[in-house]
């Protein structure tokens, strides 16, 4: 069994170990990917495993054999991080509060966030990537809230999503700006509808 966990390391599980641990299956992954993009708030990425299978990747896979290996700085930084990903369950306790409370939010408000059980909360809406873009732009710059954006062939041509990615340190406050921003913008676009009512999609 391949794993790919890039939303569920360092959030997901008692621990912290990823969507294995929580759905009780880490023991049985073969390969298990990650990347230290998210909750490690780096970059680059690793895959473990078996010993021999690591070492047969490490010598015959292409893209590997033509990488270049992590600066010591962010290996240093990612071992400190793993450390306090360990030593602190109160920053993941407090991360899914903050999730689970934007997410009703817009929830409430009537966006579609599809069936999302990640701290990666997706808002699908009714736009082109030109309109996207507009959007995101407004939500920088007039509410200073930042999003990135994932368009077709990701997901279906005339829709496109919003990634909205949170973290431990997030205050009420903000996350009631960023529900505001997004009843204004909803407001703002009444004359061309971007909620998806009763459409979810698999996230």
């Amino acid at each position: 069994m391949i794993v790919d966990d890039a939303h569920g390391l360092g959030v997901m599980g008692k621990n912290g170990a990823g969507t294995g641990e929580e759905q009780g299956v880490q023991d049985d992954i073969d390969l298990y990917f990650s990347t230290f993009t998210k909750s490690f708030a780096g970059f680059g990425a690793f895959v473990s495993g078996k010993a021999t299978v690591i070492k047969y990747i490490k010598y015959n896979i292409r893209s590997q054999i033509f990488a270049k290996a992590l600066p010591i700085v962010m290996v240093i930084g990612i071992r400190k991080r793993l450390e306090l990903i360990k030593q602190n369950p109160q920053f993941r306790t407090r991360l899914w509060e903050n999730v689970f409370k934007i997410q009703k939010g817009l929830r409430d408000l009537g966006f579609d966030i599809g069936k999302t059980n990640t701290c990666i909360t997706p808002v699908i809406i009714k736009a082109d990537t030109l309109e996207a873009t507009l959007i995101v732009k407004e939500l920088r710059e007039v509410h200073r809230i930042f999003t990135s954006i994932v368009v077709y062939p990701v997901i279906p041509k005339g829709l496109v999503m919003l990634r909205i990615i949170l973290t431990a340190e997030h205050s009420e406050e903000e996350i009631n700006q960023l529900l505001f921003a997004f009843e204004s913008l909803n407001k703002a676009k009444e004359s061309k509808p971007i909620l998806i009512n009763n459409e979810s999609m698999e996230i």
